[in-house]
């Protein structure tokens, strides 16, 4: 009687253990997506650990909307907006992925990490506790600065398809408005016939903006705040001051569609001459010593089998 319910006890903490390792497989591999404001969807997809770990936000979420945490907010928001993440985390979800991923992350993976550390160093080492307090470390502290690290990524990767597309977006706005159209028409025609990556967002949120209200000179200062891209601040700066001073917008868009290509050539120049440097390293400890050993190898076992 005993062997059946035990046998029982463990069927169901079976079920329960594969429950919920699906439940977390589907929420870790879920695939997340925004509505733009032109109506398209575009694919957001956060890190493995967030998906897992945002579910168990609002337990903390409450904490960080005091006011004591409002400086911290403000540039959290700051960072999801720049990298293309408000529409998906708040700033408070994100706050709170920042304190649940080394609280959580960090047990779940030490206990596997750390047991075959010590199955591979074998139980009589003298410095194992040593060794796994500092591997034990070493993973806190990845946690820890993972999420910050992570934004950061996706924001040096939005500016960067950013810059990508600009020069040609700016040389189709440049041909639209010479050929008559006006400012807005011109970006309208260009949204709708990009894919939707980060600039053809942006530029639509600008048209949606404009069609609630806000005034045109509003809207692009609020790309700017949105982006903050030095090329994208320079536009939007030229733009407006074009639009007060009443001059010509095609023949600013022209001027700035030059800046940007000179300063995209001088970015590639530098990246250029940065390049023999950067190569220095692999080449001294990977390739030259693969390469002494292929030329001399057969020398030296030569040398070793018949003598000097």
């Amino acid at each position: 009687m005993d062997l059946i319910i035990i046998i029982s006890l463990a069927l169901l903490w079976a079920v329960f253990a594969a429950g919920i390792t699906w439940h977390l497989a589907q929420t870790a591999f879920a695939i997340t997506y925004v509505t733009l404001a032109d109506g398209r969807r575009q694919e957001r997809r956060l890190p493995m650990f967030f998906r897992v770990l945002l579910p168990l936000t609002p337990s903390l979420t409450p904490f960080f909307r005091k006011p004591r945490f409002r400086k911290a907010r403000e540039q959290a928001l700051i960072k999801l907006t720049s990298g293309g993440f408000d529409d998906v985390i708040s700033p408070d979800e994100f706050m709170a992925l920042r304190v649940l991923t080394p609280l959580v992350v960090v047990p779940v993976l030490s206990i596997p990490v750390i047991s075959a550390f010590a199955w591979i160093q074998g139980p009589t080492d003298s410095g194992l506790g040593v060794r796994l307090v500092a591997l034990f470390g070493a993973l806190l502290l990845t946690m820890i600065l993972y999420p910050s690290w992570w934004i950061k990524q996706a924001v040096a990767l939005r500016h960067r398809l950013i810059l990508k597309a600009l020069p040609f977006v700016i040389d189709l706005l440049t041909l639209s408005v010479e050929a008559g159209l006006d400012f807005m028409t011109a970006i309208k025609n260009i949204v709708e016939r990009r894919p939707p990556d980060p600039i053809a967002e942006e530029l639509s949120r600008v048209l949606f903006e404009i069609q609630l209200g806000k005034t045109r000179h509003e809207a692009l200062s609020r790309l700017a705040e949105r982006v903050r891209q030095p090329d994208i601040q320079s536009l939007v700066m030229a733009l407006v001051q074009a639009d007060e001073l009443g001059v010509s917008i095609g023949a600013t868009l022209r001027i700035q569609s030059d800046q940007i290509r000179a300063k995209r050539f001088m970015r590639a120049e530098k990246l250029a001459n940065e390049a023999p440097v950067k190569m220095l390293f692999p080449l001294v400890v990977c390739i030259f010593p693969a390469v002494f050993l292929i030329m001399l190898g057969p020398i030296i076992l030569q040398m070793l089998k018949y003598g000097f």
